[in-house]
């Protein structure tokens, strides 16, 4: 009777062990497949943002069109036509669209 209470105990313990390797696998997935992407690409904006500079044609998330005529702190001043000119937040600048239209 004992060595079958002992034999179910230990065969018991490979199941948590088990679950315990597939959460951690999981996890792991989650982070390769989800979360460092997405910190990759938010640095890359950031570094995008920050260096923006007068001349660039950029596009804003509005959709709008223009070339950085200047700089303000977080301000950017877009000249969208001849005379034509729009403050914009830096944050406002979209980076996927920008790239497309400068190649």
């Amino acid at each position: 009777m004992i060595a079958t209470v002992l034999a179910q105990a230990a065969s018991g313990g490979s199941g948590i062990m088990g679950q315990v390797f597939l959460f951690g696998s999981i996890i792991l997935i989650m982070y390769f497949f989800m979360i460092r992407p997405q910190q990759k690409k938010q640095k890359e904006t950031k570094k995008f943002i920050e260096e923006i500079k007068k001349g660039d044609e950029v596009v804003t998330i509005g959709g709008l069109h223009g070339k950085v005529s200047s700089i303000e702190n977080d301000i950017v001043v877009l000249e969208l036509d001849r005379g034509l000119k729009v403050r914009v937040e830096k944050s406002a600048v979209s980076m996927d669209f920008s790239k497309k239209t400068s190649k």
